[in-house]
């Protein structure tokens, strides 16, 4: 696969306080890569200097082979971004700056501009200066979707958005990954890179921490089992990888490291199961454990 976005060392400084230290990952051609970390993590930084806004002070930055601070120019004409907090000018009315955004864009489908100012539920006839934080995200995203683009950088685009209007945008990302397109989601939503997110890739005070598939990764953590037994279900609070363990009667909670699964169901099996159940570990179990305490 094409790599559409290229990150090797990237560093960046401000002052005496080192924001990214040897910042590696890619964006391939028709992948979806969730970037994930709390806020100060470094997520924006990395989006900013990949628009060309600001400029790394060493490493490599490439999309679409070009130089992100060299070659913006082309590298724009080609990327659709929506930032976490949409400004707009305030005189102006929701549907004319879509408009003009497809226009600075090179024209945009208009059909399918009008499709999703339906779907998002906007007013586009009203000024932007009476618009509420969701709408404002709503009209940079319904500009980006329309436009037809080969990347498309979202930080933090449902923010200020209702839970409803969170499931539309998730349903139209489905929609230009089925079309072949590369997205890189920054979210503080696990559920939603979750669900879109055919990679993760997992930023810590400036470094990256994991990177991965989420089969990958939960091959990194442990699942939760429910246990059930004729025997004592105890016996298996003693065996290697097991933590947790909770009992009550012959039924057990427990977490357990995945290798050591086999050998849990051997144990398990001899005391005769009445019930198994395995619980993966959500995206919020993989990033927590990089950031408790």
């Amino acid at each position: 696969m094409t790599e559409i976005v290229n990150i090797q060392g990237l560093q960046k400084n401000f002052g005496k306080f080192q924001a990214l230290r040897d910042v590696n990952f890619t964006v391939r051609a028709g992948e979806v890569v969730g970037f994930i970390g709390p806020n100060g993590s470094g997520k924006s930084t990395t989006i900013r200097i990949l628009l060309g806004i600001i400029k790394r002070d060493a490493g490599h930055a490439e999309i679409f082979g070009k130089d992100v601070w060299k070659e913006s120019l082309e590298i724009h004409k080609r990327i659709s971004y929506v930032p976490g907090d949409v400004t707009l000018w305030g005189n102006l009315t929701g549907g004319e700056i879509i408009d003009l955004f497809l226009k600075l864009h090179g024209g945009g489908d208009k059909q399918k501009r009008d499709y999703l100012i339906k779907r998002f539920e906007l007013d586009p006839k009203k000024k932007a200066k009476g618009y509420s934080k969701g709408n404002r995200q709503k009209v940079g995203l319904i500009a980006a979707l329309s436009a037809d683009s080969d990347l498309y950088i979202f930080d933090e685009p449902t923010s200020g958005l209702d839970p409803l209007m969170e499931a539309i945008f998730q349903e139209e990302v489905e929609k230009i990954k089925e079309a072949g397109k590369s997205i890189l989601l920054s979210s503080h939503i696990l559920s939603e890179v979750e669900r879109l997110a055919d990679k993760v890739v997992i930023i810590r005070q400036g470094e990256i921490v994991e990177t991965g598939t989420l089969d990958e990764l939960r091959h990194l953590t442990r699942s939760t089992i429910t246990l059930q037994t004729e025997e004592n279900v105890a016996e298996i609070a003693a065996m290697n990888g097991v933590f947790d363990f909770k009992q009550q009667d012959n039924q057990a909670t427990f977490s357990v490291e995945n290798q050591y699964l086999n050998d849990i169901l051997a144990k398990a099996s001899k005391l005769g199961v009445k019930k198994f159940e395995s619980v993966p570990p959500t995206l919020e179990d993989l990033f927590m454990r990089h950031y408790e305490g």
